[in-house]
């Protein structure tokens, strides 16, 4: 599953993974924009991903990180709401990832610049659906959840993060023949 928090849209993406294939499940968004309490507002990010990962079940939740911003306040606002999503998680024992937005766009589109318009034309593609959005906060958080795959399935990608190819061969034995 993938978060795009948000303190007025909460975006969440589902894909199912079996194996090396994987598939679209759901998508949608949490509209809070509705409550003008920001804490209200991180009871609302609270609840629902509570009522997302017990529909879901999710094995692994990967989230955007807080991008760098002009305004500190709203930065801070951003981290609250990350925190809250990703401490549903780790309630239920649910692995937590976390990926920057230009990580995650540049894993779907090759290009960390790309546009949510463009993220969402190649998940299409990715995926063989076709999405229709009402909020482009949804195909950002199946983004999020596909650049986790990707990371998760590529030796290359995740050789990166986890220490060389020794480390990867030692945690990925039988991927050696």
């Amino acid at each position: 599953m993938g978060i795009d928090p948000g303190t007025n849209l909460l975006g969440f993406g589902v894909i199912r993974v079996v194996g090396r294939s994987v598939s679209y499940v759901d998508m949608g968004v949490v509209d809070m924009r509705k409550e003008k309490d920001h804490f209200g507002k991180l009871r609302m990010v609270s609840e629902q991903m509570d009522r997302l990962l017990d529909l879901y079940s999710p094995d692994e939740l990967s989230v955007e990180s807080p991008f760098y911003g002009k305004n500190p306040q709203v930065m801070l606002k951003l981290g609250r709401a990350q925190g809250a999503a990703i401490t549903a998680a780790l309630r239920r024992g649910i692995p937590v990832a976390e990926y920057a937005p230009r990580k995650a766009k540049i894993s779907i589109t090759g290009v960390g610049a790309a546009s949510k318009e463009q993220v969402c034309i190649m998940i299409q593609k990715i995926l063989g659906v076709s999405l229709n959005p009402e909020h482009l906060d949804a195909t950002d958080a199946l983004a999020l959840a596909l650049c986790h795959y990707f990371h998760q399935s590529n030796p290359l990608l995740s050789m990166k993060s986890s220490g060389g190819w020794k480390q990867f061969l030692e945690s990925h034995p039988e991927r050696i023949k």
